[in-house]
């Protein structure tokens, strides 16, 4: 079971603020959580590992690229031979 105060570390390594009113609430509905996942590990089942590996991709193939024009007349907007993105910052 989760404490009020190891709720409220996590809040803060996240960076995150809660108020009282949260506080209590999400511990609540944290240990709910924790609570089924102690149901989930007293469901039997198969463990995993232990069977054969393969691997179920293809192999690369290199192909030709495209030459620089082509893959830039398809950019709306293009600076210095490259393609132009909107700034994310």
């Amino acid at each position: 079971m989760i404490t009020e105060r190891e709720i409220e570390g996590i809040s803060q390594l996240a960076d995150i603020s809660i108020t009282r009113e949260e506080l209590e609430r999400f511990t609540t509905q944290f240990n709910a959580i924790l609570e089924y996942f102690d149901i989930l590990d007293q469901v039997p089942g198969e463990s995993a590992g232990g069977g054969d590996l393969f691997n179920i991709l293809r192999d690369d193939t290199p192909e030709p690229m495209l030459p620089q024009d082509a893959v830039l007349s398809n950019a709306p907007e293009t600076e210095d031979g490259f393609i132009k993105a909107p700034r994310v910052m």
